[in-house]
């Protein structure tokens, strides 16, 4: 194998705690660096703080997430092309290769409809890679009511990277394997290491479980990007709000950095 594939750590993967934690927790468990979720919290979106709590915990920044979930309506405003505008821009400020965001909700106009040329025009501007990320239908009982524009599913749109999460495949059905060869190792560049169980009409909530605690083939989908000397990133982005204390979220940390190591094949 060319290089070991680096496991980072989201920073919303210790919500309810903040920014910071996500840092020093990441730096305490042996992540390689984090993925920020850009918040309401301002720390997230300042390029000062960032770069700080980057230097202090010895925590490269390996992707931001743009502010594109309903609870960030108002960050950076209620423009979606500005929000993903900003993101790259912070981006290209901190020298962090990868920016995530999610597909348009059909209700968001221009930026909807035009989404893939936005996506390439965005990435091209500020040179980051813009990796558009699975998502999962939202359902009235059977009835997709095709929440997102122009989809759910990136190897089906015109955009040059992807992020495959492992949570929304469950929720949408998708087997993540199949999703991974369909996304191929060149346009897939980002992993949201989690899992979850296959949605049903009485469970339509995103899980973000600890990998292999779920049924989706997380192990499978590591295992194939190492044995293809795959170079792109992998982030745990798991939940642990249920933890009490640091030492047990830390614990749920490990065993999510040590199921990655194991199934990359690295020690």
């Amino acid at each position: 194998m060319v290089g070991m594939i680096p496991v980072g750590l989201s920073t919303i993967s210790v919500f309810p705690k903040g920014v910071e934690d996500g840092f020093r927790l990441s730096a305490e468990t042996g992540f390689d660096g984090v993925e920020v979720m850009v918040t309401t919290d301002a720390r997230t979106r300042s390029k000062t703080r960032l770069a700080e709590f980057s230097k202090e915990y010895d925590q490269p920044i390996m992707a931001l997430h743009a502010p594109t979930l309903l609870l960030t309506t108002f960050v950076w405003g209620r423009g979606p092309m500005i929000k993903l505008e900003k993101s790259a821009e912070l981006a290209a400020e901190l020298g962090v290769p990868t920016v995530v965001v999610h597909p348009p909700f059909r209700w968001q106009g221009r930026y909807a409809t035009g989404f893939e040329r936005v996506v390439g025009e965005v990435a091209e501007r500020y040179g980051v890679t813009v990796a558009v990320e699975n998502m999962f239908p939202w359902r009235t009982g059977d009835r997709d009511q095709r929440a997102y524009l122009p989809g759910i599913d990136p190897s089906e749109m015109d955009v040059e990277h992807a992020t495959l999460d492992f949570s929304h495949c469950a929720l949408a059905r998708r087997n993540s394997l199949e999703l991974a060869h369909d996304l191929g190792l060149e346009k897939l560049r980002h992993i949201h290491l989690t899992d979850g169980v296959a949605a049903d009409d009485k469970k339509l909530f995103d899980e973000h479980m600890l990998p292999g605690h779920g049924n989706e083939p997380v192990a499978e989908v590591l295992e194939w990007l190492a044995e293809n000397e795959w170079d792109g990133q992998v982030i745990a982005e798991i939940k642990t709000g249920k933890a009490k204390t640091d030492r047990d979220r830390l614990r749920l940390l490990a065993e999510t950095l040590d199921f990655a190591h194991e199934n990359l094949g690295q020690d």
